[in-house]
């Protein structure tokens, strides 16, 4: 099954580098288990990260995230029990 990522962020705070230098490396890690990743302009300080439709990090809940912590959660949803190599360790 491969899967979708949307990340929204906040045009008015000018977080499209950030955005798409996670998109970055998520389709770097997941280029197999991933049919499509897009990048949603939106306002109002958003950056969320979905998979599938379901949101796996808010800014505004859990602050900015590492790359780490996104992979992780990413892979938890496509492609559960794999290793994420470094980005596994503590």
């Amino acid at each position: 099954m491969t899967h979708v990522v949307q990340i929204e962020y906040c045009t008015q705070c000018r977080w499209l580098p950030r955005a798409a230098w996670l998109a970055q490396e998520l389709l770097t890690t997941f280029e197999a288990e991933l049919a499509q990743l897009s990048l949603k302009p939106g306002t109002g300080g958003v950056f969320v990260v979905r998979v599938d439709g379901e949101v796996v990090w808010d800014r505004r809940a859990q602050g900015f995230p590492e790359p780490t912590a996104v992979k992780r959660l990413v892979r938890d949803r496509v492609a559960p029990g794999r290793t994420l190599g470094h980005s596994d360790r503590p």
